[in-house]
């Protein structure tokens, strides 16, 4: 005989219809008992009653993985304003959250959980991931009021990889910004950062150009990701887009037949060149922990073609004999990376455009293809060939200055990974997944807070595109209605505010002294107006539109709203403050004859500013 009642044998049965029966995107948008999140929940059998959080509310663990989980939401309670909240082990009672990471429940897969909310709430995952993603669930709905409503749900992500990637390649983007899209992106369940970047280098002194970053800025990075579930995985563009890393190595620059030097190209042939390569994967190791290695190996020939580099055929033929292409050098490139990361348990990631279909030694089996071009080779080829495949259509991508995705287009065409620049396939199979891509083509065409605004929406929408249901609500309106409901992930930092009203001020820094009229930008900057203009950075080498070259003074200029160069952080410590610029991020140094130039702070002291108020 049953030790459960006969009613509650039907309750289960209800509850249980209610999980397998689809729930029309409408009526799951509508209906007052589904709880509000990003991404939609794609099923919820509700319960009577609901779950109310207070102030005697407990973290229930049982081993170290949900012990980990609980001290992240616990950091992120405190964040959210809810207090400090117990870790504890032992039995639940009501009011309580009860964290389980219950290898058994294989249905749930890799990332999925289920949540069930009542006299006391629990998330349940088969791994640690899923028990943390069901805790940004929880956080999500706390962020809309104490009571949650009693109730259940399964939520398995469709896609492995759900991410976003960032080009801070040449113009440096702050580390609290960085900081902030970790933390957004494990809010909406998005785990995968591609960061294309440039570490300073102790082996490659001559390399460090600004906009780098330092080893131990990006140990904390890593950190925050692997706290936070987000796998950053780094890039060193290559054979081309080389130039931030070989621009001083004239020696390791491919050379066309007119004897001129390519400072983006890597000379392929040399085996100097693969040396210098893999030597910076291996730096780059000592702060990037995660298991993948992006090499680009995009847009090689970008304005040329191989004709001009007749050492390229003979190397091809030289090792592939007579009917190879120069092609099979760059492939050959792309293989030897392959091999040398695989040596070090690191798979390789490449974007897909260098596939023309020109080689005849193909790119080595299990190598992840990252699909934003619409060339020869399509998407379709490249999965029948047996290539991990994701989408990173340039349909997704938001420029500095440039082309923005349209992400209510996307929404209301039901947009998902399938959709591939040139071709739309009918299954998922192969798909790992897709991302949204941020560049800086024009590196002063936007500020960092300007970016911010622009990526929410579209981060939001390839967070529901590759978790459930591309299209949960009938209209984009009422999906970006979900995005003000959850707001923003806990502990992201304001960086829109500014810690000086708006007024004259006299800005002392050692000798040095001005007067300013401080303004505040819609985007949480200032200006800095003197008696001549507006304080600019101007002047020196531009890289991407922009001065980065360290060491370029400050000049009045006459003031123009829509100039970002004239934007600037006040940022705020002990003894004073620093003044940043928005775009190049370099700080102001006061040299010792009194001019403002800008520095990267490692490079010279930042001058420290105090403000006296001119009446």
């Amino acid at each position: 005989m049953s030790r459960y009642p006969r009613r509650r044998l039907l309750g289960a049965l209800v509850t249980l219809l209610l999980l397998a029966a689809p729930v029309p995107a409408l009526a799951r948008t509508a209906a007052a008992s589904v709880p509000v999140t990003v991404p939609a929940l794609t099923n919820w059998a509700p319960e009577q009653g609901s779950y109310k959080y207070g102030g005697s509310a407990r973290l229930i663990v049982d081993s170290a993985p949900e012990r980990r989980v609980a001290d992240t939401l616990a950091d992120d309670l405190r964040a959210a304003g809810r207090g400090t909240v117990p870790v504890v082990s032992g039995g639940a009672r009501a009011g309580d959250i009860v964290i389980d990471v219950a290898p058994t429940r294989t249905a749930l897969g890799a990332e999925g959980y289920e949540l069930r909310a009542g006299a006391r709430l629990s998330v349940t995952g088969a791994t640690e991931s899923g028990a943390f993603y069901g805790t940004r669930t929880l956080l999500q709905l706390l962020a809309q009021g104490d009571r949650i409503p009693a109730g259940r749900t399964v939520d398995v992500p469709r896609y492995a990889e759900r991410g976003v990637g960032v080009c801070a390649c040449y113009i440096h983007i702050s580390t609290q910004w960085l900081e902030n899209l970790v933390r957004d992106m494990a809010y909406n369940k998005l785990n995968q950062l591609l960061l294309e970047l440039k570490v300073k280098s102790d082996t490659h002194p001559e390399a460090n150009t600004w906009g780098y970053y330092t080893k131990d800025e990006i140990r904390r990075l890593v950190a925050l990701g692997d706290k936070y579930h987000v796998e950053i995985v780094p890039e060193i563009n290559s054979p081309g887009h080389m130039d931030p890393w070989i621009e001083n190595r004239p020696d390791l620059q491919l050379t066309d037949s007119d004897g001129n030097k390519q400072p983006s190209r890597l000379d392929i042939t040399q085996p100097a060149a693969f040396d210098y390569y893999t030597s910076l994967i291996d730096e780059y190791a000592q702060v990037f922990t995660g298991g993948s290695w992006h090499m680009g190996a995009d847009e090689y020939m970008l304005g040329s073609d191989f004709a001009k580099y007749p050492q390229i055929l003979r190397y091809a033929r030289e090792k592939y004999g007579a009917n190879a292409t120069p092609q099979d050098a760059f492939i050959d490139f792309v293989n030897r990376v392959r091999t040398y990361l695989a040596a070090k348990g690191k798979k390789l990631r490449i974007w897909n455009d260098g596939l023309t279909g020109a080689n005849t030694v193909p790119v080595t089996e299990g190598t992840t293809v990252e699909h934003w071009l619409n060339v020869a080779v399509k998407p379709s080829q490249l999965l029948a060939q047996g290539y991990p495949l994701m989408n990173a259509a340039y349909a997704l991508y938001l420029v500095r200055g440039g082309f923005h995705t349209d992400t209510k287009g996307l929404y209301d065409q039901s947009w998902d990974p399938r959709s591939f620049e040139g071709e739309k396939l009918a299954s998922s199979r192969g798909i790992t997944g897709a991302k949204i891509s941020l560049w800086p083509d024009n590196g002063r065409g936007e500020t960092e807070n300007e970016v911010a605004v622009d990526t929410d929406p579209a981060l939001r929408h390839v967070a529901q595109a590759t978790w459930g249901d591309p299209h949960p609500d009938a209209t984009y309106a009422q999906f970006t209605a979900r995005g003000t409901a959850v707001g923003h992930a806990p502990g992201r930092q304001d960086l829109t505010r500014v810690p000086v009203a708006d007024g004259t001020y006299t800005l002392r820094a050692g000798a040095a002294s001005l007067t300013a009229e401080v303004r505040r930008t819609p985007d949480g900057y200032v200006t800095l107006r003197t008696g001549n203009g507006c304080l600019e950075v101007r002047g020196g080498k531009l890289t991407l539109n922009t001065p980065l070259q360290p060491g370029v003074e400050l000049t009045p200029q006459t003031c123009d709203a829509a100039n970002t160069l004239q934007r600037w952080e006040l940022e705020q410590s002990a003894e004073g403050y620093r003044l940043v610029n928005a775009i190049t991020r370099m700080a102001v140094h006061v040299t010792d004859d009194g001019r403002l130039v800008q520095y990267p702070p490692d490079q010279r002291p930042s001058a420290v500013w105090h403000l006296t108020t001119v009446h």
